[in-house]
């Protein structure tokens, strides 16, 4: 299982937040929000470890996610 260090860990978060923020509130679920951190899990994973990369992997996925779920 992969490390990540606590300025990467903090990067996720913040870029996982700003994704969410591009749903309207009233679709943001727990399980939404979990899928999306593990595209930005598996990102970093790849080594994809900017805000911009994990930002904009996340937002890619928003509508997959959102027709799986909702």
């Amino acid at each position: 299982m992969p490390s990540y260090s606590p300025e990467l860990i903090q990067t996720m978060r913040a870029a996982l937040d700003e994704a969410a923020s591009k749903i309207p509130a009233d679709q943001v679920t727990p399980a939404i929000k979990a899928h999306l951190a593990e595209f930005i899990l598996k990102a970093a994973a790849e080594g994809h470890t900017s805000y911009e990369e994990l930002l904009n992997t996340a937002v890619a996925q928003i509508h997959a996610v959102l027709s799986m779920l909702t």
